[in-house]
């Protein structure tokens, strides 16, 4: 968490257990909060009415990355077992991975079925190291999708399946956390909104570990870089987007994140440490579609780069009266730029 992130208390019951298709509901029938963020007037719906809140020409920028089952086990050479946290790929056979010891550089980690992971590097004031493993590509992401888990944090009571834990439309593997923000989404809402004439583009950013299991390590955004790329074809409709005096919207803080990079650095692929609070003159995201976010979170704070700190507050504490459900098998929130063209019916 971060001290100066917006700070509310969010009851237990508000934490999102189990996903919405093991409640009854379709993924696109979450409710969803939409927000002006010029006065912080608001509007209860449902996800699956996102279309009544875009018109034509407006864009919707979605991340496609493949969530990965990143929770395994290992045994050290003296035969304790512990749990090891892939946090992200450095190249075909070494990935940053967090390991709870005090483990030292050439120790050598067993996994099952004869894989090896050594110790080459440690990241300075984390827990995060550098492993070498003596399988690659393929071979090592069949072994990750076998024997991995996904990350599931403690207000998750039940190991859900991966299937769970990916959006319709990932495909390429990398995420070590979900991309959540798209998981509302089914093919049939996303063919509707083109049909509509609302253009969706992609492009992908592949999540690391959002908690180090201990409050004490400083996990900001800042010090967390994770990989990027944007298809030329994405950036192609950005502009045409622009153009025509349209929103472009992001699906996602990972999207906002990739996008805004790619303005300040002129870099369509590379690695991302951007940390977006208040006032960051965004260039490209004018309208951010997320889930609903936990108190002094970076994802929180990034929220009031889109709508002031208050205003977004109200609403938050608004949804917390309404019932709304939190994280990633929560609720959604659509903030919606200054000058869209709809009027939402509850001013502050």
């Amino acid at each position: 968490m971060l001290p100066h992130a917006p700070h509310f208390h969010l009851p237990d019951e508000a934490n999102a257990t189990t996903p919405p298709e093991k409640r009854g509901l379709r993924r696109d029938q979450v409710r969803l909060l939409a927000l002006d963020s010029s006065n912080g007037s608001y509007e209860h719906s449902y996800f699956y009415n996102l279309e009544n809140y875009l018109s034509s020409g407006d864009l919707l920028v979605l991340n496609n990355s493949r969530t990965i089952p990143p929770v395994l086990k290992a045994t050290l050479s003296n035969g304790k077992t512990i749990e090891v946290r892939l946090a992200k790929r450095l190249s075909n056979n070494v990935w940053e991975v967090l390991v709870p010891i005090e483990a030292l550089i050439n120790e050598q980690l067993y996994f099952r079925e004869g894989l090896v992971g050594k110790i080459i590097a440690s990241k300075l004031q984390s827990p995060l190291k550098q492993i070498e493993f003596n399988r690659s590509d393929i071979d090592l992401y069949n072994y990750f999708y076998t024997h991995g888990e996904p990350v599931r944090y403690e207000y998750i009571h039940h190991p859900w399946s991966l299937d769970a834990y990916q959006t319709a439309y990932a495909i390429h593997p990398g995420s070590v956390e979900m991309p959540s923000a798209g998981r509302a989404f089914s093919w049939e809402m996303l063919f509707r909104l083109q049909k509509k004439g609302i253009n969706i583009a992609f492009l992908q950013l592949h999540t690391g570990l959002s908690y180090l299991l201990d409050d004490a390590w400083d996990h900001s955004p800042d010090n967390n870089e994770e990989f990027y790329s944007i298809p030329k074809e994405t950036v192609s409709l950005i502009e045409q987007t622009q153009s025509h005096n349209k929103q472009v919207i992001a699906v996602g803080t990972t999207v906002v994140r990739a996008l805004e990079t790619m303005a300040l650095t002129g870099e369509s692929t590379g690695w991302t440490n951007l940390y977006i609070q208040r006032d960051f003159p965004r260039k490209l995201t004018t309208g951010l579609i997320t889930g609903l976010h936990e108190p002094k979170s970076s994802h929180l704070e990034m929220l009031t780069s889109f709508i002031g700190e208050a205003l977004l507050l109200n609403a938050y504490e608004q949804a917390i009266k309404e019932g709304y459900l939190w994280h990633e098998f929560g609720d959604m929130n659509l903030i919606l730029p200054e000058k869209h063209p709809y009027s939402l019916q509850a001013p502050l």
